[in-house]
């Protein structure tokens, strides 16, 4: 049932027991059935429960299926497949040291060395740490590199985690312990998980960044000398359009705008210099500046975008992949190891799930990359999504936050 095209580096942990440590073209990915493994499991083939998502980073990769249950290879778990300690769940996300993990009740619990050094494979239930009862219940999630950042259903976004880059938008602490409260009415949250930045969305299209600005990722201009940026920082010129995704890699951001014809485009800002732009020309971009898709046919569009640590896939309605960047490891999928300083078409097996290409993801991380089908939408209409949201809440309803693990 599953289809799952893998290309990258093959080592922390090995994906691959009888490939090399570089996979340059996509091949299938299949998990292994190992005697440790069915134990585990008690016979369950994964390879036959289908695939909601995938979130890899450089030391791990979470696969999680439809009915809520989800594994983990990792380096840090004597490289064998573990399942999930949490079950129920809505959403994974992987950065380079932490894992976070968001259930359908709306609880959040992670693990790793920012979340408690002592013991990294121990997750803990993170929502139960906010001090406002109100923010308990929490709508999405996702890992920087060494930090979370969490939005509630009250619309306000919390960050837990490393903080030496103000990556959590504080001037003074490395690190917090529990989450710390870095803005309210907030649409949507954006980072990636090799990236020491965070971009915050409000309900007024108006965006806003903080953290590492080293090499102008943040998008605020050349102006802005500032390595560290201390504070949440209203990011000016931003192109005209609904604003549809934002993913950082360490020295580059890529942003994915929608125009009022529902056509999207693709704008980045960072350092020139490890081929993140997708430009020819040999400077850094301070500000968002538009990547030239020259592959693009007329009605063509973007779908999708995932950014690794140096690189950058785009899936197109056309089915089209088009990457750009880094790739020692092949982690483009073009068949060598040569770094793309522009946009280039890379080819993949023809896919047995063909019918619909939205119905394909990419997942990037790293210097690995994931591209795999997952066909399934959320079962309720927008109305229904609305009033689920409000009746979990806190004054409508009492829920326990307390795990097994915590009793």
């Amino acid at each position: 049932m599953n289809e799952i095209l893998y290309f990258g580096i093959n080592i922390k942990p090995k994906l691959f027991k009888n490939e090399p440590n570089q996979i340059t073209k996509p091949i299938q990915f299949k998990f292994e059935n190992e005697n440790e493994y069915q134990y585990q499991y008690r016979k369950e083939n994964f390879n036959e429960i289908q695939i909601k998502q995938i979130s890899p980073s450089n030391c791990s990769t979470i696969f999680l299926f439809e009915n809520g249950k989800a594994i983990e290879y990792s380096e840090y778990l004597n490289k064998s497949p573990q399942k999930m300690q949490i079950e129920n769940i809505q959403k994974v996300t992987v950065g380079s040291l932490n894992d976070a993990i968001l259930t359908k009740e709306g609880n959040l619990f992670a693990k790793g060395e920012d979340i408690n050094p002592e013991n990294r494979n121990q997750l803990y239930n993170i929502s139960s740490l906010i001090e406002h009862p109100n923010d308990r219940i929490i709508e999405d999630i996702i890992c920087g590199a060494r930090s979370i950042y969490l939005l509630t259903s009250n619309q306000n976004v919390y960050g837990i985690g490393d903080n030496r880059n103000a990556q959590l938008g504080l001037k003074k602490p490395k690190k917090t312990e529990k989450p710390i409260l870095m803005m309210k009415n907030v649409y949507k949250i954006f980072s990636g998980n090799t990236s020491r930045s965070a971009f915050l969305l409000n309900s007024n299209q108006e965006l806003f960044g903080c953290g590492d600005n080293r090499y102008g990722q943040l998008g605020l201009g050349e102006s802005i000398k500032e390595k560290k940026i201390q504070k949440l920082t209203k990011i000016q010129n931003i192109p005209k359009g609904k604003i549809i995704d934002i993913q950082s890699g360490l020295f580059h951001s890529i942003m994915l705008i929608e125009n009022e014809n529902e056509k999207r485009k693709l704008y980045s800002c960072g350092n020139y210099e490890y081929n993140g732009l997708g430009k020819n020309e040999d400077e850094d971009a301070y500000e968002f500046t538009q990547v030239k898709l020259p592959l693009f046919e007329n009605d063509d569009n973007i779908l999708e975008i995932s950014v690794g640590d140096m690189h950058t896939l785009i899936l197109t309605s056309h089915y089209k992949m088009i990457g750009f960047g880094y790739n020692y490891y092949g982690q483009l999928g073009t068949g060598d190891t040569n770094n793309q300083l522009i946009p280039i078409k890379i080819m993949f097996p023809k896919l047995r799930f063909n019918e619909d290409i939205s119905n394909y993801h990419i997942s990037c991380a790293h210097e690995k990359s994931f591209l795999y089908y997952s066909p399934f939408l959320s079962p309720f209409s927008n109305l229904e999504e609305d009033l689920i949201k409000l009746f979990q809440r806190r004054e409508f309803c009492d829920i326990s936050f307390k795990t097994k693990m915590e009793k």
